[in-house]
C-alpha cells in the first residue's frame, strides 16, 4: 500500500460527500448542496479519518450565532495531539462549537449512521485504495466489512 497525502485524503472525502451521506438531522435544517459539501458529514467523516489515521474522536456542541443549540460536531485528534477537522468549513453562519471532549468510537453496527458511514467509506476506498479495517472489540477484521 502506498502512502497518502492529507491532500489526497481531503480530495477523496470531498469527492465522496453527497446528499445520500448527509446527516438527515442536518438536511432537515438545510439541504445538502455542492456549494457546501461538508454539510452534515462531520461524524461519518471523523470515523473514516479515524480508520485512516487513528487517534481520538472529538465532539463538541454546536450553537447558532444567536446561541441556540444546533446539535454536535465531530472531528479528530491525531496521536501527536494535532486536531484535524475535515468538515469545519460547513459552518458558514456564525455557528460556534464549544465543549470539546473525547468520545468513544460508536460500534459500527449500532451507530445510527452506520449505513451512511459504509457508503462514505466505500467511496473513499474506491479513490484511495483499500482502507485499513477498524476492528470492533470482540470481532475479527474480516467481520467488519464497512
Amino acid at each position: 500500500m502506498r502512502p497518502w497525502s492529507l491532500l489526497e485524503i481531503d480530495q477523496a472525502l470531498r469527492t465522496s460527500w453527497a446528499a445520500d451521506t448527509c446527516s438527515p438531522d442536518d438536511a432537515e435544517r438545510a439541504p445538502w448542496t455542492t456549494e457546501n459539501p461538508a454539510w452534515g458529514h462531520c461524524d461519518i467523516t471523523a470515523l473514516v479519518v479515524h480508520d485512516l489515521l487513528g487517534g481520538e474522536l472529538m465532539v463538541g456542541d454546536v450553537y447558532s450565532a444567536g446561541g441556540l443549540p444546533q446539535g454536535y460536531h465531530w472531528w479528530n485528534r491525531l496521536g501527536s495531539g494535532v486536531e484535524l477537522d475535515m468538515t469545519r468549513e460547513q459552518f458558514r453562519e456564525g455557528q460556534e462549537v464549544v465543549g470539546a471532549r473525547v468520545v468513544e468510537r460508536p460500534r459500527h453496527r449500532r451507530h445510527r449512521r452506520g449505513e451512511e458511514y459504509g457508503v462514505l467509506r466505500t467511496r473513499v476506498s474506491a479513490l484511495l485504495g483499500v482502507l485499513p479495517s477498524f476492528v470492533e472489540e470482540g470481532e475479527t477484521s474480516g467481520q467488519n466489512g464497512g
